[in-house]
């Protein structure tokens, strides 16, 4: 390994693949740096092609593991045939002041292996109203801006979906999107004709439908609707870092990447007055190391951002890298996914669904759009779809045991729709995290102390939620309607945001609007580490674009010499 590049990249997920892959096209020797395993495109996808007869416990983890691990075995997706994607409870610990799920993956790739795939465009009411209503600072970018990245990130990444016209979700660069199936469009058009500014729409997914010839050029294929996405796609057909971003930065000959190293801060040097590098264990041998930078990036996923930023002390920051004004670590965000409703439907017993599609369809944020109007401040996405059970409960099928019980299994069940809750929520001071003064995690640097919480503009976001879902539920035709509020702890959601906000005044904010810490102009964060407020859309596409901006703009200024 080379000790001395043009950029680091720390960290090589959503935001961190984008980073090294703008950053070598525009000419920059860059390192990937990872603190976990190295993982290659579809050589380490051990369990992509497996049935669950050949999986030890048929998908299930076992009682053992599941005693042993009670946080990580609540994350969505996480099985036995994706526990390689995840790292176990002891394997990172953290001090929870108040409850907070934090779920992992340290690997190449990150949770670009594992997220949800949902990429729906922030709409300008997302990007102003904190401001305007006050329970936020203004942004420093609006929609308008960000548009043109939206579009450069959504044409590379492939998003299949459909342009609907809806201001509260902008439409963007779509291949075509899942069909509905026939319970789904009875639904969105119960839903059109009883409410008119309600709109359940097919959802914007991370998914090549119909690949492009770039796409094809890097060896993506199209989505076979296996949905075991989480296991890694050997296809391509989902965007990952390993699929798509990794491999467009190596084609330059301009990247490197290195694996298994822990970052323990970023190096501030106090005569020249910017970075110089970071510090790194190799987890390998325990040594500590250092790579020298003239740029670097912070993609090390939100919160872990915030933890090498406040680790990263001097004589000039003794508070953290650039943390003057006590902003670092304040302010984090999270969404709220607490509600989930269902219920039955009778009927359409003559048609059934195709493939298992891998999509949801979503139903747009309605509330505070155009005026804020509501006990509560911000909106909700709402994810729903249908499907049909499997028939277990029919009389005819005995008492769970025998042959007719297993011949009824060969036939489907009712239909059954759902809908749950993907709320924003305020960043607030006294939501922060901070290095604990006595705990240590397995390489001896400071454990991350979550001090986290809900607060009543959330109570009252999900008793909306569920009075509205179940009316709607009933409108479209609905029975034996189902609620619930899980009261999940924060975290769970995996969308964790804040801490190192972009803003334009140094006093209430770290980042600028290119994502550049105010007080070193030489260290960008892209991730979500960076956000001011959360919205209400799934935010990985924003960090794509907010990177993809940031890259190139890091990129002009180290050719002009400006950093």
């Amino acid at each position: 390994m080379n000790t001395t590049y043009d950029a680091i990249v720390i960290g090589s997920g959503i935001s961190g693949g984008w980073a090294a892959k703008v950053l070598c096209e525009q000419g920059l020797k860059t390192c990937i740096v990872e603190r976990g395993r190295n993982v290659e495109h579809t050589k380490d996808y051990p369990t992509a092609h497996l049935h669950p007869w050949e999986l030890p416990h048929a998908g299930w983890m076992p009682k053992a593991f599941r005693d042993e691990n009670p946080l990580i075995t609540k994350a969505a997706g996480f099985g036995e045939d994706t526990a390689h994607f995840f790292i176990k409870d002891k394997d990172q610990p953290y001090v929870q002041k108040k409850p907070f799920d934090w779920i992992r993956g340290f690997q190449v790739g990150g949770k670009s292996l594992t997220w949800g795939r949902a990429c729906q465009r922030w709409s300008q009411s997302e990007f102003e109203s904190p401001s305007k209503y006050n329970y936020g600072i203004q942004w420093p970018v609006d929609y308008a801006e960000m548009a043109p990245w939206y579009h450069l990130v959504e044409d590379f990444i492939g998003v299949c979906g459909n342009k609907d016209g809806l201001e509260s979700m902008p439409d963007g660069e779509f291949l075509p999107p899942f069909e509905m199936n026939c319970v789904e469009q009875h639904m969105s058009t119960a839903l059109a004709n009883r409410y008119p500014d309600r709109h359940l729409v097919h959802g914007r997914w991370a998914h090549l439908t119909e690949p492009k010839e770039h796409h094809l050029e890097l060896g993506r294929g199209k989505c076979q609707a296996r949905n075991l996405c989480m296991r890694g796609c050997p296809f391509g057909a989902y965007f990952s870092s390993n699929s798509s971003t990794i491999p467009s930065a190596q084609r330059t000959g301009n990247l490197s990447i290195l694996s298994n190293a822990v970052v323990v801060k970023i190096i501030y040097d106090d005569q020249q007055k910017k970075a110089t590098g970071i510090e790194y264990i190799d987890t390998a041998t325990g040594s500590r190391q250092e790579l020298k930078a003239s740029i670097v990036f912070v993609n090390a996923s939100a919160l872990n951002s915030n933890l090498i930023l406040l680790n990263s002390t001097s004589d000039r920051f003794p508070k953290g890298l650039g943390n003057d004004h006590d902003v670092l670590g304040h302010y984090v965000g999270f969404h709220n996914y607490r509600g989930y409703t269902s219920g039955k439907f009778e009927g359409f017993k003559d048609t059934y669904i195709y493939g298992r599609n891998p999509s949801e369809l979503i139903l747009a944020n309605f509330r505070n759009v155009y005026k804020h109007d509501m006990p509560f401040v911000g909106g909700y996405t709402i994810f729903s779809g249908a499907y049909r059970s499997r028939n277990e409960e029919a009389p005819e099928n005995g008492p769970g045991i025998g042959a007719a019980y297993k011949e009824g299994l060969c036939l489907p069940g009712d239909w059954r729709a759902y809908m749950y809750m993907q709320g924003e929520t305020i960043p607030k001071a006294s939501n922060r995290v901070y290095l604990s003064d006595t705990e240590k995690d397995p390489w001896g640097i400071p454990q991350l102390v979550m001090d986290v919480n809900y607060d009543d503009n959330d109570e009252l976001m999900v008793q909306d939620f569920l009075k509205e879902s179940k009316a709607m539920l009933q409108v479209m035709g609905c029975s034996d309607i189902e609620q619930n509020d899980s009261k999940q702890a924060p975290g769970l959601d995996i969308h964790e945001m804040g801490g190192c906000r972009m803003g334009a005044d140094p006093k209430t904010s770290m980042l600028n609007k290119y994502n550049q810490l105010h007080l070193c102009k030489n260290v960008f964060v892209t991730d979500g580490a960076c956000m001011t407020s959360t919205g209400n859309q799934s935010p990985s596409l924003l960090y794509m674009a907010f990177t993809a901006r940031a890259a190139t703009y890091a990129a002009e200024q180290f050719k002009a010499k400006s950093i």
